[in-house]
């Protein structure tokens, strides 16, 4: 191991993959219940488990090193959001990123991240334990009705194109919403926060017959 990274003092918060991992919103699939997707659900909810790590420092610094660690260009624009096949990196600030990995993922981005950076400035946070993602999918015109009475933000694909995400409130609480593709949303919720947000979107969603698809193989403890 590098001396930059014994410096940094950096840590495996997963180390064991037998360890048993409770899913933010455990109990509320327990206590509130999970409507099964029937015929005439236009809206799909699933939670995404996934590792994700904040990313600091001067995009010069940065992006080599992330492409080729993740395979992925930081994104350089405001709101923009760079999608892979097993992970995606967000602009949250000027010089700050938020990478979303595979579960169990984070320690060994990290480490290869420090290795190939040496003593550049930078910092990254595993922020996996404090926050879950949200992916809502099915019928375009329901998932726009939805968000837009749940988010402050214009949903209208003319202002919301495929590959942008920003951070904005839903309902009394802030998440990150994301549109990775056509007929898919994220939302990156608050682990304090995931069961207000589930709630809500049940409530919400009542209308359009939504459905919960439970992710049991994702760490969730059933």
């Amino acid at each position: 191991m590098s001396e930059a990274i014994e410096r940094a003092r950096t840590f495996d918060a997963f180390p064991d993959e037998g360890i048993p991992l409770e899913s933010p919103l455990a109990w509320s699939f327990e206590h509130v219940g999970c409507p099964a997707p029937g015929t005439h659900s236009r809206v799909m909810m699933r939670e995404r488990q996934h590792d994700h790590l904040i990313l600091r420092g001067g995009a010069i610094v940065l992006d080599e090193a992330v492409r080729a660690v993740l395979g992925l260009s930081l994104p350089a624009r405001p709101l923009e959001l760079s999608q892979g096949e097993r992970a995606s990196l967000q602009w949250l600030s000027p010089d700050e990123w938020l990478a979303v990995l595979p579960q169990g993922d984070a320690f060994r981005v990290e480490t290869a991240l420090r290795s190939a950076l040496g003593d550049a400035s930078v910092a990254f946070s595993d922020v996996s334990a404090g926050q879950t993602v949200i992916e809502l999918t099915g019928d375009d015109q329901a998932l726009r009705e939805l968000l837009m009475k749940s988010v402050v933000y214009d949903v209208h694909p003319r202002h919301f194109a495929v590959g942008k995400g920003v951070t904005t409130v839903l309902a009394k609480t802030s998440v990150i919403l994301r549109r990775p593709d056509e007929r898919r949303w994220e939302l990156v919720v608050r682990r304090s926060f995931a069961d207000y947000v589930y709630r809500w979107l049940l409530d919400a969603g009542e209308e359009f017959a939504i459905g919960v698809e439970r992710d049991v193989t994702a760490g969730e403890t059933t």
